[in-house]
């Protein structure tokens, strides 16, 4: 009897590679890279490289000594979840050792325990920022003033970001929706400027690597529901369009939430989990006890992936 070897997903056939396809998310987060760098100074690119040295390092020790296999640290996804992993920390993270842990729950917990990429359930860099939150919540929540572009003084100046400010009951003086777009407020590496995301975004769909359906859905709706509350209560929610523009959304929305691995294949699926991020992002953040729910909302959605993939099967062809 011929047995099948049935390899990870996603199973897709074209001329296009995983390695080839990862190379291309690292190139299209290197605005935000920048751009963190710009706002955040020296710390952003330590923080960064730390975060992807550390799991490129814990994926090729895994590998080649518990799971035995030819390495993969060249396909370029230990990257991927690196810069991710470093766009969800502050650059105040003054104890790099903090971004190494991370790093090996991400890619030791997350990502190989499960046999590697196209295995994993979970998008590895949300589960390590997660792990992080819940484990460091002072570290975690330290967030650097942006004072310009190319700031000189690199020592740590904590501000609350707009989200966190607001949960208190006010968002700080002098916060424009042009400062949100172009990214002139304090947040994690990867969330402070829309315009360098977007551009990142823009690459990938061009490059036919993603989809809108996701990103429109996810951003659609979080701005739907939060537009809703504003309009019942505008002292007590936020203005729709600063909710998209600040946090963690258009991140987690144009590069973790289209993971190819852990979202739904058929399209009407991915319509269905981009609905339901939005939706639990804008409850997280309103109701939840942390200011921000993207990481928590992506990461329940990836659990119910299953479950949509079975509910929406692509159309099969006829023998």
């Amino acid at each position: 009897m011929n047995l099948l070897n049935i390899s990870g997903s996603p199973h897709v056939h074209s001329d296009e590679s995983t390695k080839k396809i990862m190379w291309r998310v690292n190139a299209a987060l290197v605005p935000a890279l920048l751009v963190a760098i710009a706002y955040f100074g020296i710390n952003a690119l330590l923080v960064s490289i730390i975060a992807v040295a550390s799991c490129v390092l814990f994926q090729w020790l895994i590998e080649k000594f518990i799971l035995k296999v030819p390495s993969t640290i060249c396909d370029g996804s230990a990257v991927v979840t690196g810069l991710l992993l470093a766009f969800n920390v502050p650059a105040t993270v003054d104890m790099m050792w903090i971004v190494v842990i991370g790093a090996l729950v991400a890619i030791g917990v997350a990502k190989m325990a499960f046999g590697g990429l196209g295995k994993n359930p979970f998008n590895p860099a949300i589960v390590g920022r997660i792990f992080l939150l819940i484990s460091f919540p002072v570290q975690m929540t330290t967030w650097p003033q942006v004072g310009g572009l190319f700031p000189m003084d690199f020592d740590v100046a904590t501000g609350a970001t707009p989200l966190g400010a607001f949960k208190e009951g006010a968002l700080p003086e002098g916060v424009t929706f042009l400062d949100a777009f172009l990214g002139h407020i304090g947040g994690s590496l990867g969330e402070v400027s829309a315009i360098a995301i977007l551009l990142g975004a823009a690459y990938l769909c061009w490059k036919k690597i993603i989809t809108w359906h996701i990103p429109v859905t996810f951003i659609g709706t979080a701005f739907i529901f939060s537009g809703i509350l504003w309009l019942v209560d505008p002292e007590t929610y936020m203005d729709p369009v600063m909710t998209i523009l600040t946090g963690g959304i258009m991140l987690g929305a144009c590069f973790m939430a289209t993971d190819m691995v852990t979202s739904p294949m058929a399209k009407s699926g991915q319509l269905i989990f981009g609905f339901g991020c939005g939706l639990l992002t804008i409850i997280i953040r309103n109701w939840g006890a942390y200011p921000e729910g993207v990481s928590f909302a992506i990461l329940l959605m990836n659990s119910v992936t299953p479950l949509i993939n079975r509910w929406c099967k692509p159309q099969r062809f006829a023998c």
